[in-house]
């Protein structure tokens, strides 16, 4: 059960960050309160449903993380975004892609933790 909710959060993560992320997402995540940024991490909790339904029926369970990712992914592409600007890096530099790496892991923790919080609090199917 776990193993293919993680498969469902990668194929999820590839699709939400990757394939349907538009250019206007792209630039626009560093503008606090963009309605580009907000859409693109609105995409990701709303996409989270499959993984989170393979792993618990609890509704308020479902909405809880949903929230959690959206808020999560929100303030980190948006302070991703912040330091690219600030640092003015670019594919260019080393230190952008270190940044692009651990905003991706972060990412990837935040699934790991709405799995855990769903196991520690009794919300799962088994």
């Amino acid at each position: 059960m776990i193993l293919w909710a993680l498969v469902a959060f990668q194929v999820k993560h590839f699709l939400c960050d990757f394939a349907l992320q538009t250019q206007r997402q792209i630039l626009k995540k560093g503008v606090y309160g963009h309605p580009s940024g907000l859409s693109h991490a609105a995409l990701h909790g709303i996409a989270s449903l499959p993984a989170l339904l393979i792993l618990t029926s609890n509704g308020a369970a479902i909405a809880w993380m949903v929230a959690l990712e959206f808020i999560v992914h929100y303030h980190g592409d948006w302070a991703k975004a912040q330091v690219d600007t600030r640092l003015r890096l670019t594919t260019q530099h080393n230190l952008y892609w270190a940044i692009f790496g651990l905003d991706q892991m972060i990412h990837q923790l935040t699934y790991v933790a709405m799995i855990f919080i769903l196991f520690r609090e009794g919300w799962t199917r088994v």
